[in-house]
């Protein structure tokens, strides 16, 4: 340790476990050091007794120690860090922000207040973070979340927060102070506790002239505001704008958008949205459930639906749709039958005794998917390379399967198998609907040159060749 401490360059020796001997004459001094490091500099002949630590300083790893510059911070540097940084804690503004902080984590709004506007008498300086705290814990009383429930100190909190929060928003806007994601989420906040998503909404579109990408928590108060509110069409011009800003709705805010559908007896939308809850809820609350079952068991629900459908279209939307759905909307009309139960683990419901289908990713999503995919590869690939791929593709396609040729062969093998990526080609031809061969991914290096030299591995590449199922990558593309 003490030579670690001396020299620098040897700091790195008391890191593991693994004994580093440094020579001395004859005798060895262990030490720990990395496993990959060995040194073995011979000692200036100084006599000293290896199990002393008394003459370590006089180790030298180098011809001429003072010629190495240091490789790591003095003493003398550390303190002045450690001073600085006590400096800067010291700052008006630091110990501001340090007792805001405490504020917030206890809840202490009126004490929060009282610490703002010393601040600004006293003149310090006051900045984002400062004002998105007292934004938050404006918000937050504003909402009713900091009081104690139901006291006539909690309506007074709600008062005060929603009050002094306005002008702290509209102060921030005067002194110029940027706003950032949560500035406008907090303020949308307050303007859910005065009851007015509108405003809340609004504040969500002018994020975008500030460059600032909204959140789903952004969202949050216009969407419940407006469900609250019983205003389904405005609600749903909140879902639009999410969409288009690639914000995903979840549960909650699905379940939201379900109910005030029910409540307003929109029917088309209480389809869609019961499909966005089954391609993105895994599985649902009983609060959600609750809302399925009220939809099903009212008679409006019983009166909806058309009486006459193609039965043809009807099954080409279930195979499009990829099973357990056709997307058609509501078809039929009368009481709809309402029960809970139960799956065994063979996925058989135990009510109606059918089995559960496998849902496969429907149109939408396998184009948004493959969408996703080009783009990637454009960003990764050659843009030519992939878009000569493309044209390929639209030649010789479709197919049923793709084989990524490098790991068919080379699976359980300690060289590539030509013969186990035959196998496969067969089978998934057997069980492939148009009975031809699926999509093979080769590299160019596995086509030509040694492998073809072999002429039972050509005479397979030919077979894959001519039926128009190998797709050979050029060099310096990634077949994946």
């Amino acid at each position: 340790m003490a030579l670690a401490k001396r020299f620098p360059v040897l700091s790195f020796v008391t890191k593991s476990e693994i004994p580093l001997l440094l020579k001395h004459r004859k005798r060895f001094l262990p030490l720990r050091c990395c496993p990959s490091s060995f040194i073995t500099r011979t000692v200036n002949s100084y006599s000293f007794n290896p199990r002393s630590m008394k003459r370590i300083n006089c180790l030298s790893t180098s011809a001429n120690l003072n010629s190495s510059p240091p490789l790591h911070q003095t003493s003398s540097e550390k303190v002045s860090r450690k001073a600085k940084k006590k400096e800067h804690m010291e700052l008006p503004e630091s110990l501001l922000k340090y007792k805001l902080d405490m504020c917030s984590r206890h809840g202490k709004l009126v004490e929060a207040l009282q610490l703002y506007d010393e601040a600004r008498e006293n003149g310090v300086p006051i900045s984002q973070y400062h004002y998105n705290v007292m934004l938050y814990l404006c918000s937050s009383a504003g909402s009713g979340s900091l009081g104690q429930g139901g006291s006539e100190n909690d309506e007074d909190l709600k008062d005060l927060g929603m009050k002094r929060g306005f002008e702290i928003f509209q102060q921030m806007a005067i002194d110029n102070v940027a706003p950032n994601e949560a500035t406008f989420t907090n303020a949308a906040r307050l303007a859910t506790a005065r009851e007015d998503p509108e405003m809340a909404f609004d504040l969500v579109r002018k994020m975008k002239n500030y460059g600032i990408p909204p959140r789903l928590r952004s969202y949050g108060p216009a969407l419940f505001g407006f469900c609250k509110k019983g205003n389904a069409d405005k609600a749903y011009e909140v879902d639009e704008h999410m969409v288009d800003c690639g914000v995903l709705a979840e549960e909650s805010e699905l379940s939201a958008l379900l109910k005030v559908s029910v409540d307003a007896k929109k029917a088309d939308k209480v389809y869609d949205l019961l499909h966005r809850i089954r391609a993105t809820v895994r599985q649902v609350s009983e609060s959600s459930a609750q809302i399925v079952e009220d939809w099903f068991k009212s008679d409006f629900a019983a009166s909806v639906g058309v009486e006459s459908w193609d039965v043809i279209k009807i099954k080409d939307g279930v195979v499009k749709g990829g099973g357990g759905w056709h997307g058609q909307g509501w078809l039929g009309s009368g009481n709809w039958r309402i029960k809970r139960t139960k799956m065994d683990n063979k996925g058989v419901c135990q009510s109606c005794g059918e089995k559960l289908v496998c849902i496969d990713i429907d149109p939408k999503e396998t184009e948004n998917f493959a969408r996703s995919l080009t783009k990637l590869a454009c960003e990764r690939e050659a843009k030519a390379g992939f878009a000569k791929f493309q044209a390929w593709l639209r030649k010789h396609g479709p197919f049923d399967a793709v084989i990524d040729g490098a790991n068919a062969g080379l699976v359980n093998q300690h060289h590539f198998n030509f013969f186990q990526v035959n196998f496969i080609m067969n089978k998934l031809r057997e069980m492939s609907p148009s009975k031809r061969f699926p999509l093979l991914i080769l590299h160019k290096r596995r086509v030509s040159g040694k492998p073809d030299k072999d002429p039972r591995n050509k005479k397979l590449l030919e077979t894959w060749e001519k039926s128009g199922a190998l797709y050979a990558t050029p060099p310096g593309s990634d077949d994946d």
